[in-house]
Formats: C-alpha cells, structure tokens, sequence
C-alpha cells in the first residue's frame, strides 16, 4: 500500500497510475510494483474500498530467528491468557513461512 507524501491518503488505481483522491497527487507503478498491486478495476472518490490479502502487515516486527526457515524477522504480539497479575504471552510469527510460536513471562 503507497501513502501520499502531501497528505498521507491512501493512493488508489485511478486509470493505471495511483491516484490520491484528497489533494490530487499522481504516481505511477514502476514495472517492479506492478506485482505488488492487483488493480481489477478504477474507483471513485465515493466508493468503499476494502483492502485484503495476507501481504498486508499491521503487527510490530522484530529480529529474531525462525527455528523453521532460519527466517530473521518476526512478528510479534501479547495476550493476556491467564488472570491479569501474572505475565501476558508474547506470540512471534516468522514474516518469511508464517511458523507461529508462543514464549510465556
């Protein structure tokens, strides 16, 4: 996902270039970003627009090794699985096989 360096809007596919639809900036797809973006159709600036894929990363990363793939970069987050005075779980999830472990304390 590209951001708008003016505004910090979302660019969406507007007639294959990226479009922002708060200020008006234009960027084009370089050849290497055109396999990032599955662009089905152009929207307007009053349609929804859900973003989905697996390619998308939210959680914190962190450095780390993949016991599986050797991988060395790691998402991670906290759950409180037990009562609330003792330690939360700290779960990491290899960005490269998608291998998922837990530590406690």
């Amino acid at each position: 996902m590209k951001f708008c360096p003016n505004c910090g809007k979302v660019l969406l596919p507007k007639q294959g270039i990226l479009h922002c639809y708060d200020c008006g900036y234009e960027q084009k797809v370089t050849e290497n970003e055109k396999q990032d973006y599955i662009i089905e159709k152009d929207v307007s600036d009053k349609q929804n627009i859900i973003v989905t894929g697996d390619k998308i990363n939210t959680l914190p990363t962190t450095k780390g090794l993949c016991y599986r793939c050797g991988n060395r970069e790691l998402e991670w987050w906290l759950i409180q699985m037990r009562k609330a005075d003792e330690a939360e779980t700290r779960f990491y999830r290899c960005t490269k096989c998608g291998n998922t472990w837990r530590r406690s304390g």
